[in-house]
Parts: structure tokens; sequence; C-alpha cells
């Protein structure tokens, strides 16, 4: 399999479930500016969409949109227990899956936009700020968003949340977020893929 992303994107989350799944998998880096990949590869015959993650498979199938990638590599190991197999408790991660990929993914992605107006920046910062007061109780004192057991969900809000400080909001409001980050940070597979993107020295 092969992993095309940008440093820091959101092809992170992925990128972190790959190393977490034990998967083998190789990267190749996509210019957003240009659509071109590491190897000088057009990105728009790879994934038409034009944006990242897309993941390639050994038989040249293409998967996109982050979550569901994140999804099928769950799925690839079920022994590292990135999202229960079946029942409500699987349901129960993609609802946080969903909740962060509409509420919180596209809302801190709007910060990157240089056309945001002041007003807009205003708006969008006010609808976060009532989402994370209400992460945050329901993160309340568990590990991770299920529990004490890491999903592929907590690769995605770390994924994204890790946007605060390049776009300025200010993250001091939640210290449960703040703490939730240094717990997944601590993680030997989230350190590995942001020491693999050049995010850590």
């Amino acid at each position: 399999m092969k992993l095309f992303y940008s440093p820091g994107a959101c092809s992170l989350a992925p990128h972190i479930a790959l190393l977490e799944a034990g998967l083998e998998f190789s990267l190749e880096t996509v210019d957003l500016s240009t659509r071109s990949t590491g190897t000088g590869a057009d990105f728009m015959a790879i994934n038409s969409k034009g944006y990242i993650p897309a993941l390639q498979l050994d038989d040249g199938a293409v998967l996109t949109e982050g979550a569901v990638i994140s999804l099928y590599i769950a799925d690839l190991n079920p022994a590292a227990a990135l999202i229960p197999a079946s029942g409500l408790a699987r349901y129960q991660v993609l609802s946080w899956m969903t909740f962060i990929s509409t509420e919180v993914h596209k809302p801190m992605a709007s910060f990157f936009n240089p056309s945001q107006s002041t007003d807009w920046r205003t708006s969008v910062e006010t609808v976060l700020a009532k989402r994370f007061d209400w992460l945050v109780a329901e993160l309340g004192d568990k590990a991770y968003l299920t529990g004490e057991g890491f999903t592929i969900a907590d690769g995605y809000l770390f994924t994204v949340l890790g946007w605060a400080g390049h776009v300025g909001f200010d993250l001091s409001r939640w210290p449960v977020l703040q703490q939730f980050q240094k717990r997944v940070m601590a993680r030997p597979a989230v350190h590995e893929a942001m020491k693999q993107e050049g995010l850590l020295g």
C-alpha cells in the first residue's frame, strides 16, 4: 500500500493508523499547490478530487477520504483494536469519526483560507468553542474518546487539534484537550508518524 500525504495535513490520521496497525506501506508526498507527487506523478490522475489523503492498494485501486481510509486500515488488522469489529461500540467510534470530520475538521481547516474575513473567523471560532466545550465534557477523565483504548478517532482528533497552533487558535481554554494531545503524542506510533513526516527533529 502507498499513502499519499502532505506533512501535518489530515493525511496524518491514516498515517498514524497504518503504524498503529503494524501494516507495511510506503509514503509519497503531494505538493498541494501543483498537485504533483514526490516522484513527479500527476496526483489528479491518482485522486481526481485533488486532495489528500489517498491510499493506493496493492492491486492499484485507490481509496480516498481520510475517515474511510482510517476505517479500512483498522479493519485490516482487528488485533490492533483500532475499532471494534461489531456492535454498538463500533458505531460509537464511527460517530466520533463523523463528528470530528464535520464539526471540527472543516471549521479548523477554514482558518487556512487566506480570504477568510475577520467576521467569518470570529463566527467559526464561536462554533468551534461550543464544539470543544461539548467535547471536553464528553471526554471527561477518560484517556481516549471511547474509554481507555486508542482508536482511529483519537488519531483523527489529534491530527486536527494539531493545526490550532498554526492557525492561531488558542487551545489553552481547554486543558483537557491539551492533555489529550500530550497523551496521544506519547504513543510510539504517533511519534514515528510525525517523525516520518518531518514534523519532529
